[in-house]
This record gives structure tokens, sequence and C-alpha cells, in this order.
């Protein structure tokens, strides 16, 4: 199964689009979204293109292959335009013997984080910033932001390919880090 991983799109219709074009050409099963989908929050500047109802449309119109998780821009109201769910606070898939913990990021609970063991993934959005750290006993990925980079990265997403993470510019799908596991 191939998987397309994004975060932060808060609301930009042009960056939505642009990434709804490289799920289709990157022909992935499910596109998993690590929250903050319509609103830019008051930290941010608005995004290129910012229209919520372009991006619910958008969005709404491959909803059977979404997952998603509730980031801190998201909430209830979202929800009842959304046709996919997006409140839950953490998503997790197995990888063959490896379990991976998708949640936003913006309210890690240690507690949480026990149940991670050695190889383990704990995969957020939030920060705005691609990262792969292996300094944990688990692994640490971040996709980045599709529509609001920080620290100077790239607008982008993730891939997971079988046993591969790609990391990939939105803008011209160049891969710019890899991970295999």
């Amino acid at each position: 199964m191939k998987l397309m991983i994004a975060s932060d799109i808060h609301g930009s219709e042009y960056y939505c689009r642009l990434l709804l074009e490289k799920f289709q050409k990157e022909q992935a099963d499910k596109l998993i979204l690590l929250g903050d989908i319509l609103y830019h929050g008051p930290r941010n500047e608005l995004p290129r293109d910012y229209n919520p109802k372009n991006v619910i449309e958008l969005l709404n119109n491959i909803s059977d292959r979404i997952l998603c998780v509730r980031g801190n821009c998201d909430c209830d109201v979202d929800q009842m335009v959304l046709d996919f769910p997006i409140m839950a606070e953490y998503a997790i898939i197995y990888l063959e013997n490896r379990l991976v913990y998708m949640t936003h990021g913006h309210r890690l609970e240690e507690n949480r984080l026990t149940l991670l063991k050695q190889g383990d993934i704990l995969l957020l959005g939030h920060t705005h910033v691609p990262a792969c750290d292996k300094s944990e006993p688990y692994i640490y990925m971040n996709p980045g932001s599709v529509s609001i980079p920080k620290e100077n990265s790239a607008h982008s997403y993730m891939l997971l390919d079988g046993n591969n993470f790609i990391w990939k510019n939105l803008i011209d799908g160049s891969e710019y880090m890899s991970y295999k596991i």
C-alpha cells in the first residue's frame, strides 16, 4: 500500500490543489492528513489563495481515501463540513512489526509515547518543518507543511511506499530526503 502523508494545509486552495495533483500522480492509496486543514491560525500569515470553502470541496471529493487526525487549528465546526473524520487526537497503523503513532503534535503526552518501542515511528505535523530524527528509541518523522513551511523548508509532503519514507517538494515533486526501514 502506498500512502501520502501531509500536514498543515491551513485553508490554502492553491496548495491543496497541488497536493491533490501529486496524490493522483503518485497513485497513492490513501492520504493521511496530520491536522490543521482549514484555518490558518492566529500566529500564521494567510497562506496563498486562502479559501477554506474550496478546500472543503476538494477534500470531500476524496473523503473515502483520507485518514486524518486533529490539529490545534481544527474544531467541531470544521467536522460539520468535512465528510471524513478529523477529530481523533491520534491514529495508529502497523508497518510490519512497527507501530506508527500519528498525531498533530501540539499535545504530546509523554504517557502515550511509552507505547513506542525501539524502531517504532512517531509521525507528527504542527512544526511545519520536515524531520527524520532517529535519536530516541523511536523514529520521529514530520512531513513539513503543505502551505506554510517554516525554517526555510520547502512546501512538502511524504510518501510511504513499501518500507521507504520519501520527503518530496510539493512544487516540483523532487525528492529531498528518504528513510528506509
